[in-house]
């Protein structure tokens, strides 16, 4: 019978940091630890984008007693815990528990074969590669990615491709594009502070999870905009988390979530 040692969550931790360290996350963020304790045992490891209630009922249930998400559960600080929203009572109900969440968000987003990076690899893309890049120390990193489709699309048809490969109900777009789309940016969640960006590096499309309303005037020709919705952009996060685990941490259980926490619904 193989005899697999046992892995604290502090190591867990540190795998998912050494990929993606905290001093790459933006300074309004709250990456890392949410709750609870590290140097217990894992148990398993539940992997989501949000913490929910309904989120931390599914890891009660398949006996985790560590979960990783992308958002962070603890944004701003708390002033105090008690029922009056989701957030406090997630809190109450990880330490009643005793599951440890850990956040692994703008600091995910901004590393090397992070969250960005897995976009561009379900969109087939190739030679991707930073944009906007930044280094914390020597720690290189980037709010987004550009690289180039095999072949190019009709930009009807990239639109469609994008509806297949992330699973969504309705692209936001603005005029379609004349010409083929081959270079294409992406930075998944909110990304409208990267457009111009997207623009000088030649990009033919822009792909993000949000935008404003005002950010489409004024690029008709210029860069074809799709916007596919911030949970669709970056559910496949979980993968990732997964990925590092598995590969670092020998032994430990991952799940991926089945509870889908977009608050948005389509009709």
């Amino acid at each position: 019978m193989l005899n697999l040692k046992s892995v604290k969550i502090e190591e867990v931790v540190n795998a998912l940091e050494r990929f993606a360290p905290l001093p790459l996350q933006e300074d309004f963020d709250n990456a890392g630890l949410q709750v609870g304790l590290t140097e217990t045992e894992v148990s398993g490891a539940l992997l989501c984008l949000d913490v929910t209630e309904k989120v931390l009922d599914e890891a009660i249930a398949l006996g985790c007693n560590l979960v990783v998400s992308h958002h962070p559960l603890v944004f701003r600080a708390l002033k105090r815990v008690s029922d009056s929203n989701y957030v406090q009572r997630c809190v109450i109900k990880a330490i009643k528990h005793d599951i440890t969440i850990v956040s692994m968000h703008t600091n995910m987003d901004n590393a090397l074969d992070g969250v960005n990076f897995k976009i561009a690899e379900k969109m087939g893309l190739q030679g991707v590669h930073f944009f906007a890049q930044k280094t914390v120390g020597d720690i290189e990193g980037g709010s987004g990615v550009v690289g180039d489709l095999p072949v190019p699309m009709d930009a009807r048809d990239f639109i469609s491709m994008l509806k297949t490969t992330f699973g969504v109900a309705c692209v936001e777009a603005n005029e379609l594009l004349a010409r083929p789309i081959r270079r294409v940016a992406i930075c998944g969640g909110a990304g409208a502070f990267l457009l111009s960006d997207a623009i000088r590096e030649g990009a033919d499309a822009f792909v993000t999870g949000e935008m404003h309303y005002h950010d489409y005037f004024d690029h008709e020709q210029e860069v074809q905009i799709c916007v596919i919705g911030h949970y669709q952009s970056e559910q496949y996060t979980k993968e990732i988390f997964q990925s590092i685990i598995e590969e670092r941490c020998e032994g430990v259980k991952c799940y991926q979530s089945s509870v889908n926490t977009n608050p948005i619904n389509y009709f």
